[in-house]
């Protein structure tokens, strides 16, 4: 294969060239391989570590997460910590933690990590140690890229739980001179670290969008969209300062707060079945409606519990009360289950959901529904709580005017978001494919390390 030959080479990677010859490597899922590199059985260039820390000897508690080994802070009793760590195995820098559980449940996770310093790490976890064949960070690279490309589901007669070390013995590791490996080491440490500096600033960004949309949603609905409006104290400690024209009252008395209908499977007849909401099918501004469960709804339960459009949904529990999305009439006829509430405006001449979702949004969002005032969220936010809670209401006219306002000017903040998340994914991406490319030799980056 001559240098002007691209076709190995991933399309977001033209940039680069192909070596100048390949050869085929004998293995289906490696396909073909720069002619002058080897492949060696996994046992001959790393051997498992499996060092027991059974006298306590090690204390530095090391974690992999997110396919780096972090210290684990002990004392933050976040997950589940042993009595002793004396079962814990003894890593060394330089050494590679493969965690390969649940393999069959999770297919997302990063399970390659490169140790930095000695520590103890759950004995549930493959410690590798490489010989001098294998530079530690380019074999990290290259465990990594097997990771990725789900090399280890493929391992074996299908997909296992967990594999160990027996399983993984014979797997084919590519094997360039020493010379090699370290020009492909030093070259991804700086394009990985390039591309993780922009991911931050790209989080950041996204975070700052975010809160800009949220500072946008407060200011409209607890000041409106004129800031010379006069103001006046509203009463409500939380609330503080509105605009002197809009009166305050208990949700209650605006808008009819109906908890949805309790799942009782043993009245099941199926006679009546129709489709149903659940809590988690309520996130903000969105419903789901594709798959949902049935349950019996008789003529009352239908009367009581259907929807109309326009109606707002808010989780009464679940892990984020007081979530809410406006029931749009996705489809013909759908119903909800307790743990949602369902929100009516009593005059709808006087009242607009699409404020009230806002209104939701802003007093979620504000630690408005927390207990005592204090950073204990209530499990559930029930329906008599809700309807005592007090909210400024500006008159239907300025409603519609700040719904307007909202939809349109958070339309375009998480237009932006989306196209900044899609970058960041995208960023993602091309780590991922950059370094599959450089340690499987796709690409020839001898010439770009320095």
């Amino acid at each position: 294969m001559s240098r002007g030959d691209n076709a190995l080479v991933p399309a977001p990677l033209r940039r680069f060239t192909p070596y100048p010859a390949y050869k085929d490597s004998g293995i289906e899922w490696l396909g073909k391989i720069p002619a002058h590199w080897e492949k060696a059985p996994l046992f001959t260039v790393a051997r498992e570590r499996n060092v027991s820390n059974k006298r306590g000897e090690e204390s530095n508690v090391l974690s992999l997460s997110y396919g780096r080994i972090i210290r684990r802070d002990v004392t933050d009793n976040f997950g589940l910590m042993p009595e002793s760590f004396n079962t814990y195995q003894i890593v060394d820098p330089g050494d590679i933690v493969l965690r390969l559980t649940d393999l069959q449940n999770d297919k997302r996770s990063l399970r390659a990590g490169l140790v930095s310093e000695r520590g103890i790490i759950t004995s549930a976890y493959v410690a590798l140690g490489v010989n001098d064949r294998l530079l530690p960070r380019y074999a990290f690279y290259l465990l990594h890229a097997y990771d990725v490309t789900k090399v280890f589901y493929a391992l074996g007669a299908g997909v296992r739980q967990t594999m160990k070390y027996e399983d993984l013995k014979w797997m084919p590791l590519l094997r360039p001179n020493e010379a090699e490996q370290r020009a492909i080491a030093a070259f991804l440490d700086r394009e990985t670290e390039r591309i993780d500096a922009l991911v931050v600033k790209k989080v950041r960004l996204v975070e700052l969008l975010e809160e800009q949309r949220t500072a946008l949603i407060t200011r409209a609905v607890t000041r409106g969209l004129d800031p010379n409006v006069p103001m006046k104290d509203s009463g409500v400690e939380w609330l503080g300062k509105i605009p002197a024209q809009w009166p305050v009252a208990p949700m209650g008395l605006r808008y009819d707060v109906q908890l949805g209908k309790m799942l009782d499977s043993s009245k099941i007849t199926g006679e009546h079945l129709r489709r149903y909401l659940r809590v988690f099918d309520v996130q903000w501004g969105t419903i789901n409606t594709s798959e949902l469960p049935e349950m019996d709804f008789d003529r009352d339960a239908r009367e009581r519990f259907r929807l109309a459009v326009g109606d707002l949904l808010v989780n009464e529990g679940g892990s984020y009360p007081g979530r809410s999305a406006m029931w749009q009439g996705d489809i013909d006829e759908c119903y909800y289950q307790k743990a949602l509430h369902r929100l009516r405006a009593l005059r709808p001449r006087e009242d607009l959901p699409q404020f009230l979702y806002y209104l939701m949004y802003w007093a979620a969002n504000q630690g408005v529904f927390v207990a005592g005032g204090n950073e204990t969220t209530i499990e559930h936010l029930p329906a008599e709580k809700l309807r005592r809670y007090r909210f400024a209401f500006p008159p239907h006219d300025e409603q519609c005017a700040i719904a307007s306002f909202l939809d349109r000017e958070t339309a375009r903040i998480d237009t932006l978001v989306a196209k900044v998340r899609d970058a960041i994914e995208g960023l993602k991406e091309l780590r991922t494919t950059l370094i599959s490319a450089a340690v499987t030799g796709r690409i020839d980056v001898r010439g770009e390390a320095a």
